[in-house]
């Protein structure tokens, strides 16, 4: 096992993917994906995704309306913020939320990262936002992501492509994020803050792929419903800035 990421490649030496300009992610990944294989438990898991992420996506429905119909009002279309976000095996996807930017702020938000990013996401927030980013509400569109199969409830948070792709030139480890489907909430989040190292977020992310299990999964998910509880009490807005 990689001492660093908690990772066990198959036949010892851990392979890492070649740059390759303008190659899509996923044929990089493809070159190294031999060498990890999936688990039983992975069957498991993705059930508990699809029933957990069903059954809320049902019992939700009356407020998700009542949450786009605000929006709507408040700051007029588009409802959902739509972005890529690199998925398990280096797939790209299209990850959704409810919008709590003003209109075009992924434009101007793009290019940033880190703190910087955080101070230009508040900037840009709008009033309903800021509500949906303290509940967590904004998020809750991501479980169509879930049931589609681009995303898991709990996994390591996805990444844009252009910095998922500068993260792995800094860090040659951060591939291994690709063994599993990218989640809603994951090991790191429960664990640390945003202003966290990303080398530091990803020792969590891999011990949570190196561990994976449902009593593990359920955990997580148990202590991510707390953090946001507690969040609400305290009416604080922590959700990582993530364009939308």
């Amino acid at each position: 096992m990689n001492a660093s990421t908690g990772v066990s490649p198959a036949g010892g030496a851990e392979p890492q993917p070649q740059a390759v300009d303008a190659e899509p992610l996923a044929e990089q990944y493809a070159r190294i994906a031999h060498a990890y294989e999936g688990r039983p438990v992975d069957a498991l898991l993705r059930a508990l995704d699809v029933l957990l992420s069903g059954a809320t996506l049902l019992l939700l429905s009356p407020l998700l309306g009542l949450v786009s119909l605000a929006i709507r009002i408040a700051s007029g279309p588009p409802v959902l913020y739509r972005g890529e976000r690199v998925g398990r095996a280096g797939l790209v996807f299209k990850m959704y939320k409810f919008r709590t930017l003003v209109p075009d702020a992924e434009l101007r938000l793009g290019p940033y990262l880190g703190p910087e990013l955080t101070t230009r996401t508040h900037n840009e927030t709008t009033t309903i936002g800021r509500v949906l980013r303290t509940t967590h509400l904004d998020e809750i569109p991501q479980l169509w992501n879930v049931l589609r199969g681009d995303m898991s409830i709990v996994g390591p948070r996805p990444i844009r492509p252009p910095f998922f792709a500068e993260l792995c030139e800094l860090i040659p480890q951060y591939w291994q994020r690709l063994v599993i489907r990218p989640g809603v909430t994951g090991f790191a989040q429960t664990r640390m803050t945003r202003e966290e190292m990303w080398a530091d977020k990803l020792a969590h992310d891999m011990e949570y792929i190196a561990d994976r299990s449902v009593r593990l999964y359920l955990r997580v998910i148990l202590a991510t419903v707390w953090r946001v509880l507690l969040r609400v009490v305290r009416h604080e807005d922590t959700t990582p800035p993530t364009p939308g």
